[in-house]
């Protein structure tokens, strides 16, 4: 595929560091054309493959967005473990991830000796017994 962005995707593969931190005015000037208005939004920069062209071709070159700073207008492209293909898997032969995986890592945590498969209130079942009767919510 190639696009207006396809020069982005080619420096990205150029570079040997896994973090390139880039400025928006940066990535205008390696593409030769200005950023749509819709860059304005955080949403815009995500990883998800369907979001632009240009989202496409920082995948397709083996690199994730990341530190995305709105008001200063910079990010940064890490690499990833395999280049996508346009609607493959990555070349390596590993499936690749649903866009949204992992998008809360680091977001929550869970206290050591927490018991996830205990019910947060054991009475529950009673409550919903009273209100409702076992019959209607499939019980006895």
């Amino acid at each position: 595929m190639t696009s207006k962005y396809s020069a982005l995707g080619n420096y990205l593969k150029r570079q040997q560091r896994d973090a390139v931190p880039m400025t928006f005015g940066e990535i205008e000037k390696i593409t030769g054309s200005k950023l749509p208005p819709s860059s304005r939004y955080r949403a815009w920069w995500s990883n998800n493959d369907f979001n632009s062209v240009l989202t496409k071709v920082w995948l397709q070159a083996g690199f994730k967005s990341e530190q995305v700073d709105m008001q200063k207008r910079k990010l940064v492209f890490r690499r990833v473990r395999g280049a996508k293909t346009a609607g493959g898997p990555a070349p390596s032969g590993e499936k690749p991830f649903h866009p949204l995986y992992g998008f809360m890592h680091g977001l929550i945590r869970i206290m050591p000796g927490t018991d996830l498969t205990k019910p947060a209130d054991p009475e529950w079942a009673d409550r919903l017994d009273a209100l409702y009767g076992p019959e209607k919510r499939g019980g006895k």
